[in-house]
């Protein structure tokens, strides 16, 4: 997506943001998210604000929407929304701006109880029945093994996109960047945080020994497991074959191997 910075944006969708956070001082654009036309860091009258924002007739521009009714259901690790407005052509979100950084999930890093604080207490977060959501056994349905998808049902709010680069970290971690909110089996968010620890550096043991930080993931059926470690593989090597980012098939390359793992595994013989 083209990035356009905040004084790209026509003079009504300012003027419109200004009416919410005051007069705008100071604006520096965001090195990530590209999935947003803006994602822009202001200073105004009221304070610091971050401001992401997609044309309303974007294809991805659902997804935003979607981003800003699951807000209020989110737990304390996420950003603050404070407002949601649409004009002049363009859809935007005004959060709070967190201190921190992108967590290291490299191995040994003291990042990684953080995250796995935040990550346990979206674990006991309830998806909200009233917000049209896709469910797990939908989203991954077409990669699973004929007759497993039904195993990635549940009732838990799952992120499902936890990279570094959507956990930002200080005294503790905040989970950002709700392009994807899915209702499902509350394993389901160490299962993907798996693949981003491989991603990081750790082995196959250690990544699956971390995510049994998480109650979910401990006593979650090995059947269960295997069967969306085989959706993801599926998923992923169809991302892959679609892009040729080396990143995406690196990616696909640690989803096959976990799927691999846990299949080899005592309770799967």
């Amino acid at each position: 997506m083209i990035r356009r910075h905040f004084h790209d944006l026509p003079v009504e969708a300012r003027q419109a943001i200004a009416d919410k956070a005051g007069p705008v001082h100071a604006a520096r654009t965001a090195d990530g998210g590209l999935n947003s036309g803006i994602a822009a860091f202001l200073d105004t009258d009221h304070g610091p604000v971050f401001v992401k924002g997609i044309p309303t007739d974007h294809p991805q521009a659902p997804a935003q929407r979607r981003e800003a009714a699951i807000s209020p259901h989110l737990p304390r690790a996420c950003p603050r929304l404070y407002w949601h407005i649409e004009t002049a052509g363009w859809d935007l979100l005004g959060y709070e701006v967190l201190p921190g950084r992108h967590a290291d999930y490299t191995p040994g890093s003291l990042d990684l109880p953080l995250v796995a604080s935040a990550i346990a207490e979206l674990q006991r977060t309830t998806a909200p029945a009233n917000i049209p959501i896709k469910a797990a056994e939908q989203r991954w349905a077409a990669y699973a093994p004929p007759g497993t998808a039904a195993h990635f049902a549940g009732d838990t709010l799952l992120h499902t996109d936890l990279a570094p680069h959507n956990v930002l970290v200080d005294d503790r971690a905040h989970i950002i960047d709700w392009a994807w909110p899915t209702r499902g089996a509350a394993w389901i968010d160490p299962a993907i945080l798996i693949m981003r620890l491989l991603e990081a550096g750790h082995t196959l043991v250690e990544a699956d020994a971390f995510a049994c930080r998480f109650s979910s993931w401990r006593t979650a059926p090995a059947e269960a497991k295997e069967a969306f470690a085989a959706a993801n593989a599926a998923a992923w090597q169809e991302i892959a074959r679609a892009d040729a980012a080396p990143w995406k098939a690196s990616m696909a390359g640690h989803a096959v191997a976990f799927h691999a793992h846990l299949h080899a595994a005592p309770g799967n013989r």
